[in-house]
């Protein structure tokens, strides 16, 4: 085929993709987003990557002396973002063209679509795509304990005083794991020497978005690479609590904890299963009547009122034969949208792997079951461990939350 011909198919076909995305509205209606993305348009689909200077002064009105270079890999990014998420929730067909913005350099381009075309997810409550192997792996085998490995027991599952309150709900229940959002820290220049981050700070593509905004120079490099770590301990306790929640045929929907949304805790019942660090957005509901408050590091439970402290030495120790003590962190609370919390979380992972054998015994310590007989309670354990296997544990303390 002639090559002027070629080209001229190429840029029919990029100029009716960028008509229909700005129709649906996909880089945005208005603002610097859709500025952008008519910039890199105008430039068409065979030019080369415009510089960061050229875009701060076409996009943003900045002078090149003045140009913010943070500020426009963020836009960028988030340009990338906002077409990377149009097609995967709206699939070409196979072989159509879509439009992108290659990793490290900043120009629109049209590439076509090999795959074959998919449903769009259904990204409701319960039903959240996940983003890595890890946690898709956790929730295939949640999946099979639903479908037919015993998850669903029947009414005659045992339960305690723990669980008693959450099966007797009339809502259904969100099962939610703790998991690690990573992302990336990539410079465009030289991507091959990026890096995967986990920071705290950020438990989602949501949270990273508002830090970019917030602190550009920190962050503007920073890219959501769909990635999610979910410890494979979570199983321990999963197999142990999942049966009670499904008691009686209640309904079980499973999600990571960085899906999770304050909208959803005002129709379900939660359970949190995870390490201190994963909680997310739970976080601050659990520990904000609590008499206990996590550490910086997350490796410390601390007293609010005596300054008392809990801290896992399970990261010095677990590589040696050494026993080492870990902590795990037990509370049931009700939410402000009405619905019953109840976390089971620890500080490292053996105290995740043996606290669901705890909780989900027919016969509680009787401190525990007292305590659990009121309708918010908390209870502090200490799991001894060596090199990853739990292999005692003991009742600290359980009281109603203050």
């Amino acid at each position: 085929m002639d090559a002027r011909l070629t080209s001229n198919v190429a840029q029919d076909a990029f100029r009716a993709e960028v008509e229909r995305l700005r129709e649906t509205g996909a880089p945005g209606r208005s603002g610097r987003l859709r500025e952008l993305f008519d910039y890199l348009a105008e430039r068409g689909p065979d030019a080369p990557s415009a510089t960061q200077g050229e875009i701060a002064a076409a996009v943003f009105h900045q002078a090149e002396p003045d140009a913010d270079d943070a500020t426009v890999r963020v836009y960028v990014h988030r340009l990338r973002k906002k077409l990377e998420d149009h097609y995967r929730d709206h699939p070409p067909a196979a072989g159509a063209p879509v439009l992108e913005i290659p990793s490290g350099i900043y120009a629109l381009q049209l590439a076509g679509s090999d795959e074959p075309a998919l449903a769009a997810p259904d990204v409701g409550v319960g039903r959240a795509v996940p983003r890595s192997w890890a946690v898709l792996a956790a929730l295939a085998l949640l999946a099979a304990f639903l479908g037919g490995w015993g998850f669903n027991r029947g009414p005659g599952t045992p339960s305690n005083t723990i669980w008693d309150p959450l099966v007797a709900s009339d809502r259904p229940v969100l099962l939610v794991l703790g998991d690690y959002y990573l992302f990336g820290e990539i410079d465009p220049v030289r991507p091959e020497e990026g890096r995967l981050i986990r920071d705290f700070r950020v438990n989602s593509a949501e949270d990273l978005l508002r830090l970019q905004e917030a602190d550009p120079a920190r962050f503007g490099m920073a890219e959501d690479v769909g990635l999610n770590y979910l410890p494979f301990q979570t199983a321990f306790a999963i197999e142990r609590i999942a049966p009670l929640l499904a008691s009686g045929g209640k309904q079980v929907q499973v999600i990571p904890a960085s899906e999770l949304t304050s909208t959803m805790l005002t129709s379900h019942d939660v359970v949190y299963l995870g390490l201190l660090s994963g909680m997310g957005l739970l976080e601050q509901i659990a520990f904000e009547g609590s008499g206990f408050r996590i550490g910086d590091s997350y490796d410390e439970i601390i007293d609010r009122e005596t300054g008392q402290r809990w801290a896992s030495d399970e990261a010095r120790r677990l590589a040696s034969p050494a026993f080492y003590r870990d902590f795990a962190y037990v509370t049931r609370l009700r939410a402000p949208g009405g619905g019953l919390v109840t976390v089971v979380a620890s500080e490292r992972v053996t105290g995740l792997r043996g606290i669901g054998a705890i909780v989900s015994a027919v016969d509680l310590p009787d401190e525990l079951a007292d305590s659990a007989g009121e309708e918010e309670f908390e209870a502090l354990f200490q799991i001894t461990g060596q090199q990853g296997a739990d292999l005692s544990d003991r009742l600290i303390l359980a009281r109603a939350r203050q």
